[in-house]
């Protein structure tokens, strides 16, 4: 048996709606459910979801069929089921399971893809301030049994933004990155942060870090989206930004403490990163200090 205990569609009207605001096309919740299953009990979706759905597992646990991969889905974890697929839920002899779940749509839920069709855990941190998904959860399901739906959506669709990013960035952030990342990438970061003053290679860096260029440059590439070389730019040019603003520092003269030996070369790689040039940007950042 499955009780819906807390249950709620949007109407076509607000989705429609809401697919043409420009506050919420790009992400926006359809329906969600507080369901409650009793033990074998199966819930079996045969057709196509017409949107993303996830699936938030609360207590006990169930076999997730998508297509024709089945997984354990157990307490603490979750999965997002792309839209187009079909899936079935299987509860076994743990009485009861509880699962929330949350059918979401937009013109940028495509970027998200990535992350869906995998059982994540959601690994619980005092530290974390976005782990209590159960709260945004309530939030939402209160400002939809409200009277005025429609002028709360704004409100609603970006409570749900938060609530979907605390589970596809819950790796992600600040304090619970410090735990979870891979401590080679800890000290490569580390020593590119002591050394920005230098200009290092490929081959310094695996070095001091103690691996080969090709498989430290292969495992920083897989954990961070970026090249070493281009990821150690990035925090030059981050740092020269500081100098533009807090110092009155000559544009070479920064460059030169940056590790460029040429200033030229730094102002293109600047113009190329911020899409602005150092004395534009040093420019732009006198111009709001006189404002204020």
């Amino acid at each position: 048996m499955i009780i819906k205990r807390r249950h709620f569609r949007l109407s076509k009207i607000i989705i429609d709606t809401l697919k043409i605001d420009p506050l919420t096309a790009d992400l926006y919740p359809c329906e969600l459910s507080d369901l409650l299953f009793s033990k074998n009990t199966s819930w079996i979706n045969s057709e196509p979801l017409e949107n993303h759905l996830m699936i938030y597992c609360t207590k006990g646990d169930a076999l997730l069929t998508i297509s024709n991969d089945t997984v354990l889905l157990k307490e603490e974890q979750f999965c997002i089921i792309p839209q187009g697929f079909s899936f079935a839920i299987q509860i076994g002899n743990i009485d009861p399971t509880i699962i929330l779940t949350c059918q979401f749509n937009g013109s940028k839920s495509k970027i998200l893809e990535k992350d869906f069709t995998v059982v994540r855990d959601l690994i619980p941190s005092i530290n974390n301030q976005v782990a209590n998904r159960r709260l945004l959860f309530d939030e939402i399901f209160n400002n939809l049994s409200r009277r005025f739906l429609y002028e709360k959506m704004h409100y609603i669709t970006f409570t749900f933004t938060h609530l979907l990013g605390t589970f596809l960035f819950a790796s992600r952030t600040s304090d619970d990155l410090l735990l979870e990342e891979n401590p080679v990438i800890q000290k490569t970061i580390h020593f590119l942060e002591q050394n920005i003053n230098k200009k290092l290679t490929l081959e310094t860096i695996s070095t001091e870090v103690g691996y080969s260029p090709a498989y430290l440059a292969t495992l920083f590439k897989l954990n961070t989206n970026y090249s070493l070389i281009n990821y150690f730019s990035h925090l030059k040019i981050s740092k020269s930004c500081e100098y533009l603003d807090q110092t009155k520092l000559k544009i070479k003269e920064i460059a030169f403490l940056l590790g460029y030996s040429d200033p030229y070369y730094f102002s293109k790689d600047f113009q190329k990163k911020m899409e602005i040039s150092p004395r534009v940007y040093r420019k732009r950042m006198i111009q709001k200090l006189n404002l204020q």
